[in-house]
């Protein structure tokens, strides 16, 4: 049997939904060929300014929003994203995802192709098809162009521009959800309601784009059913309260009877699923969610009959957690040699030896998965991460490449900056700290930062770093203005 569950939200991270979401370029299918509705004329490809304003909203929610801090999962999650982007008519439109450090049930997408989830998602969609429905759905909303096709709505009722109302989902992320809505929304009653009935259309888009995403990916569609009718049930049992989430996403019966028989018209191509790795997932994800008790994590599997190389998995993590290094990185061991294609398994065994500064071994256990899989980008980060206190110069190459692979990645410049600086390229060292800060939303210090960068560049006379520090002021400007809108 499917495994489902869910629990009430208490965020309204999904804000930006009720007026509909962001952007994309040229879907490869017209709305005729899912039978969509017509919403009104918009262009097919996200403009410069709705791409401008969502990136500056994710500089301001990594400011301001508690984030999971999980490369492995964040693997995992953008690994999802790329299997469903090809079939979601996404165009080239590149997707960041972002995840954040709170148990309750949220997803959310915002202009510029970010997807962003709780941890309690994990927590509560109990198999990888119940978890891939609501991504697939939150691609929906960005290949469609809902955001954009939804300011052309709310200039004709006089709603919140598009900066205001990021703004009031930037606090409702936060953590302040009723005072996100209420910024942004204001007080216009009337014009919410209206607002609120037009998003529910294009709620049925997105469904109708994810479950044919789903479908051509490889997933059973017919998982995003049992989530809607889980959904539902959930909105029931909570009466006049229900949580933001389905204030955002409301499931009504005519949506839930059209995902149904829209689902059942689709046939799989090439059935993929993967719930052991999955549970696995969802093993990280209650560890962090149980920080305290990391036992009820293993708990939780156990009692919804999670796949059993999961519950050992979360087992291990559990010891490791509780000091019995030894016994975790055995049964680690064993699992990876079990299941030799989860290159996840020996990067946590890495990541452990790491956290018990057995800095030799995870160099030597990140290494020999990076053997295999040359750019897994979690092994990439323990190895960099062990060799800063092995070989700092060794550690400063690596992170170089991977911050040039990853260029939004705040962890890698944070590393990259401790490497410069233990190795003698203070110019380098300061230019990713000024990156760091311009990527957690601190762009007037990063401006500060980036000149203190050329200063120690001068007296390295390190021309290459002088170069793209003034390459990069021109952007860090760009930044500001961007954020300025907030």
């Amino acid at each position: 049997m499917p495994r489902l569950r869910l629990v009430p939200s208490r965020w309204a991270c999904a804000l930006a939904l009720m007026f509909s979401i962001t952007s994309v370029s040229s879907p490869s299918h017209s709305f005729d060929d899912y039978q969509l509705p017509s919403l009104g004329g918009a262009s097919t490809s996200v403009s410069n300014e709705e791409f401008r304003l969502g990136r500056a909203w994710l500089r301001q929610f990594r400011a301001q929003a508690p984030q999971w801090q999980d490369p492995i999962v964040n693997d995992y999650l953008n690994s999802l994203v790329a299997r469903l982007a090809p079939h979601s008519q996404l165009g080239n439109l590149r997707i960041t995802t972002v995840m954040v450090d709170n148990s309750s049930l949220n997803a959310f997408a915002v202009p510029g192709g970010v997807i962003g989830i709780n941890s309690g998602l994990f927590a509560f969609a109990e198999d990888e098809g119940a978890f891939v429905s609501v991504i697939a759905h939150e691609l929906g909303h960005l290949s469609q162009r809902h955001y954009a096709r939804g300011i052309a709505r709310a200039e004709q009722t006089q709603l919140p521009a598009m900066a205001a109302m990021l703004a009031g989902m930037l606090i409702a992320v936060g953590g302040a959800g009723d005072v996100g809505i209420a910024t942004a929304m204001g007080s216009q009653a009337a014009m919410i309601q209206d607002r609120l009935s037009y998003s529910r259309r294009f709620e049925e888009e997105a469904d109708r784009v994810g479950l044919q995403a789903m479908a051509s990916a490889g997933y059973d569609p017919e998982a995003m059913v049992r989530m809607f009718a889980a959904m539902q049930r959930m909105a029931r049992l909570q009466g006049g309260t229900p949580p933001e989430f389905l204030l955002t996403h409301p499931v009504s019966d005519s949506r839930l009877s059209d995902a149904q028989a829209r689902a059942s018209q689709l046939s799989v191509a090439d059935t993929y699923t993967s719930d052991t790795l999955y549970d696995m997932m969802r093993a990280r994800a209650l560890i962090s969610i149980h920080k305290n008790a990391p036992q009820q994590a293993a708990s939780r599997l156990e009692q919804e009959n999670s796949e059993e190389q999961a519950q050992r998995y979360v087992a291990a993590l559990v010891e490791a957690r509780t000091g019995q290094t030894d016994s975790a990185l055995q049964a680690l061991d064993q699992l990876a040699r079990e299941l030799p294609d989860y290159g996840m398994l020996p990067t946590s065994a890495a990541t452990i030896a790491l956290d018990a500064q057995r800095y030799d071994d995870a160099i030597t256990r990140s290494q020999r998965v990076l053997r295999i899989m040359p750019n897994y980008l979690p092994a990439q980060l323990v190895l960099a991460e062990a060799q800063l206190q092995r070989d700092p110069r060794a550690a400063f190459e690596l992170l170089r490449d991977i911050t040039t692979q990853h260029p939004d990645n705040p962890q890698g410049f944070n590393l990259l900056a401790e490497a410069a600086g233990r190795s003698g390229f203070n110019g380098w060292g300061h230019l990713a700290r000024a990156e760091h800060l311009q990527l957690t939303g601190r762009i007037d210090r990063g401006i500060r930062q980036l000149g203190i960068a050329k200063n120690a560049a001068q007296q390295e006379n390190d021309q290459q770093a002088l170069a793209r520090i003034e390459q990069r002021r021109e952007a860090f400007i760009e930044y500001r203005e961007a954020l300025e809108k907030f």
